[in-house]
Parts: C-alpha cells; structure tokens; sequence
C-alpha cells in the first residue's frame, strides 16, 4: 500500500480503501466534493491512485474500462446530491452491462440531515433499482461493508454496489469488526442427475447443434472451454455483441456476433432455427433485440440453457436448465462423450459466406469504409470501444475481435457518450496497447469535456468520429416508418479544431487514403488524436 499506519492513526475510510486495494483495485475516477476529501486521501494512501475527470457519467465508464482489462471491480466516487445523480447513467449501464462497479458517495451525517436540506437526498433509494446492493458505512464495521461490497459486485451476474459514506463516519478512528475476509464460493458444474445425463444424450445424438455464447461466459472467462467444446464436436457458435472475441473470431466455426443487425439476422435466424440441439452458453439476452426473442420452441427443439442466474427474463426458455459456471458445465456434459460427425453438407461455410457478404466491405467511402481501413491499417492487438448509434451496430458485425474484451461498447443499456471515456480507462490500464474509440458526431459531443482530461493525463487513444450532423439511426428509424425527419439534425463542427484546441492532433478525412495516413500519424503520436471522417448523410441505409 501507498503508506503503512498504525491502528490508532486508521479511519474507517482506510480500511474500506485498504480492502478495496486488497481485491486488485488500482484506480478510482470522479470529481471531488468536500464530503469526500477523507475517502479520495484514504485512496490515494493505501495505492489507489485517483483520477479527476470532468463528469461523474465518464468516471464510471473510466471504471468499467479498467475493470474490462484487469479483472478487478471498477470505483466511481461522487460527491453528494448532484455529483451522485451525474453518475446515475454510467451505474444504470454497469448493472444491464454486468459489470462490476463500487460506486462511493459522500453525504452528511443523520443528525444533520435531520435540520439542513441544501443538497440532502436519499442516495440509497435512488441507487437501489440500478444497483445489487447499497450499504450504508459504520465505522466500525468499515471492512464487513467492503467485504459484503466486493462479493456481491463480483459473484453471479456481477454488477454496481453503492456505498454511501456520511462525512465523520469517514473520519472516524476505527477498529475492526472482524479480521475475516468471506472466501469465494467455489464454480459449480450441473450435478449428476437424469438432466446431465439428458444432456450428454442430446449432445452425443446432434448432428445440427449451435451454440450461443453470451455475457455470463465473458464474465466466467469460459473461452478455452467454449472453444474445446466447440472443436471437439464441430458446433458453430454466435455471440453476442459483448462476448464478441471470447473466442477469436478467426475461429473456423466462429459464425460472428449478433444482437442488432438485420442484415446478419438474415442469416443467423434461420440457421439457428433449424438446429436440432442449441447450447446456450452462459447467453444473457439483455443484449438482444426483439427477433431474438422466443426464437425457439423448447417444446420441440432440444435446448440447453447454462446460466449465472436462474430465468426471469422469459426472452427464451430452456428444455435443460443448468444455473452454473459456464466452462464447468461444458466440460461435465462433453466427459466421456465423442457425439457424431455435424453438419456435413458446408453448411457452415455458406453461412460465414453469407454474411462476410452482407457487408458492403468494399464501398469506396461511408461508415462501412471507415471500419474497414480502420481493421486493416490498426495492429491486431488494438483495443476498441463504442458508441451506441448506427455506426456501432455496422462495427459490431465488420469488427474481427482477437480477445475477450476486445471490443467494448453498452450493449446492455445501449447508452450513448460511452466510447471516448471508455477509451481512455483502456488506455490507463493498458498504456502499451494502441486504443481507438467508436462515436457518432452526437454521443461524442455529450464527453467532449474527456478531452480535456486526455490532455491533462497524458492519456493518447484514438478517438475517431463518424461526421454527419445527425441521430443517424433516429433518422434512418423515422425514414423507415415514413416520417419526415425532425429533430434529428445539428450542425456541423470542426472536431479536429476542438482536438487541438484541448491538446491533441486533430484531423478531418473524407477518404480511405486520409483516414490510412491520419491513423498512421496517430499511431505514433506523442498525445491524443481525434479524426472526424464525414460521411453523407444516409450513409448507413442498407449497411446493416
């Protein structure tokens, strides 16, 4: 840790930054308020360096971002009232994105809030529908609260916990309540039972199987299985958006993501449709749109479901239902099994034809363009992250990822001014890895701020923005129901300008061979880089 102390000199404040360093966490992102001077010093001495940014919202998604590459939960501090409330989109996103986030709020103490109200609001109630838990902090029971904290962000579906910290409980000299940290459950795998066996049958009897891998198995790092698995019985498998690389997308039977794009789903559905056995690996739907949605019938195909949670959604059911770790589970089901040769008429080399088609990867100029230099002038261990918007919907699918994580975008929440923060805690955790986010000229103009705090960090990701001066996909949504695009339009900006008005180099393209030379440039460049590459409005109609 950053500085020893003694007992006597401890606050309840170190021991929860004590035990937060202990569970592998090294940043923490925010904007100070007096009401949390105790816990970002409390921080910065037991090793957990603090970063200052200019908005609550990108200091969770800094967060999310150093959890993706370091595996430990992500701290997003706020100070009370507004500070807190600024953070709400980032926390809401990191509980339907599955991510953990320890969210620290400053607020004053019971008795005052009993007479002064400037400022004074219920964290806990506005934090507890978008949260797995919140907690108060005792002083005493400082490391219990960190403790209960970290478990319950991290274990099952991981997800944001709330601790609201009153100013002198912070303050306070603390001991204590008990030494004893809670040891991680053990993963589970389905127990021997007549559904394992079921399963094992099923499996061994397929001769059209697919999987569906999703979140779960992204956060149970079930990738090496997922892949044997796969191998050894020649099963296709999909992903969704998030879980996009948890198997390299070079794979032979890698058939891509899917989530939102029509064009794939073209293809996708029906082939999955006429699966005889679909393995749904740790596949959480929450990133799914509305054709995924009861796509099969458990009462006449053989389904497995194998999930962190047990069903509420109803977005599909299970004919087996497995609630266990991902990797655990394929492994139990494949023990002692060969199954049978699969899909032998190419079936699965037309469908990798089909949609490697659907994509106009060789359009002289517009978004599809700009993903396509961008994969091919970029080295493969580059990190990416996205907006929400038309453009991430085209990435998602013409993206290749080569690792877990190596594209990260909301696809939970869907929200947008997530890339460029997003960027930038990559970019922190994995300062040796070249990072380039995805935004349309909207979400980024809501962070634009960030730059600033690239600037100010010396943090140089790419940040590349698709120009068109419009809600790209809420226009094309309004052109599709016949209606007169309105409110959809903005002006105009010259985004390079602002890049070098904050410090960085900043660009405008309008073709391939400008967009090669600025990421050759940025490559290499000692700061930031922002490229704005226009594109025509509806650029994106027919594009995914």
């Amino acid at each position: 840790m950053g500085s020893s102390m003694t007992l006597s000199s401890r606050r309840a404040a170190d021991f929860l930054a004590e035990r937060l360093y202990q569970a592998g966490c090294r940043h923490a992102f925010g904007m100070p308020g007096g009401e949390v001077l105790t816990v970002i010093d409390a921080l910065r001495k037991a090793g957990i360096k603090f970063t200052l940014v200019k908005h609550e919202n990108s200091a969770g998604f800094m967060a999310e971002a150093v959890y993706h590459r370091t595996g430990a939960p992500g701290i997003l501090v706020a100070t009370l009232g507004p500070g807190a409330m600024n953070g709400v989109n980032s926390i809401a996103n990191a509980h339907q994105d599955r991510v953990p986030l320890i969210v620290l709020t400053g607020c004053v103490d019971e008795e005052e809030a009993l007479t002064y109200t400037h400022q004074i609001m219920d964290h806990r109630a506005a934090f507890a529908p978008i949260t797995k838990a919140t907690f108060c902090l005792t002083a005493d029971g400082a490391d219990i609260v960190a403790d209960k904290a970290i478990g319950i962000a991290t274990e099952g579906r991981p997800g944001p916990v709330h601790i609201d910290i009153p100013i002198s409980v912070a303050d306070t000299q603390a001991v204590p309540s008990s030494p004893c940290r809670r040891v991680a459950a053990s993963k589970v795998a389905p127990a021997d039972g007549p559904d394992l066996e079921q399963a094992r049958r099923w499996l061994s009897a397929a001769t059209r199987p697919v999987m569906i891998v999703g979140l779960d198995a992204m956060n149970d790092n079930a990738g090496a299985d997922i892949q044997a698995f796969c191998e050894k019985f020649n099963i296709p498998f999909i992903t969704t958006y998030k879980a996009k690389g948890i198997v390299p997308e070079t794979h032979s039977l890698c058939l891509g993501a899917a989530g939102l794009s029509p064009l794939a789903d073209k293809t996708l559905v029906p082939f999955v449709k006429s699966a005889d056995l679909i393995i749904c690996a740790g596949y959480d739907p929450i990133e799914m749109r509305p054709g995924w949605r009861a796509l099969w019938d458990p009462e006449t195909t053989n389904v497995i479901d194998i999930m962190a949670e047990p069903n509420h959604h109803y977005m599909h059911q299970g004919t087996l239902n497995f609630v266990a770790d991902t990797g655990a589970s394929l492994r139990v089901i494949a023990a002692e099994n060969s199954g049978q040769p699969t899909w032998i008429n190419g079936e699965i080399d037309a469908v990798k034809s089909a949609l490697h088609k659907a994509f106009p990867w060789d359009e002289n100029w517009g978004p599809a363009a700009i993903i396509d230099v961008c994969a091919k002038c970029l080295p493969d261990n580059t990190l990416a992250t996205a907006d929400s918007g038309a453009h991430r919907i085209l990435l998602s699918q013409m993206w290749t990822c080569h690792e877990p994580r190596g594209l990260v975008q909301s696809s939970g929440f869907c929200t947008m001014g997530c890339a460029v923060p997003l960027a930038m805690g990559t970019k922190i955790a994995s300062p040796d890895r070249p990072v380039i986010s995805f935004s349309g000229d909207a979400g980024f103009l809501m962070v634009a701020g960030e730059l600033a705090t690239a600037a100010e960090q010396n943090i140089k990701p790419i940040f590349l923005v698709f120009v068109d001066a419009s809600l790209a996909l809420i226009e094309l949504k309004q052109r599709q129901r016949q209606m007169k695009n309105h409110a959809v339009e903005f002006g105009l900006h010259d985004y390079g300008a602002i890049a070098r008005a904050f410090g960085g180099a900043g660009y405008t393209v309008s073709s391939r061979l400008e967009l090669q030379a600025a990421l050759k440039d940025a490559l290499s460049a000692d700061t930031f880089t922002l490229i704005a590459a226009t594109i025509e409005r509806g650029s994106y109609d027919g594009r995914f």
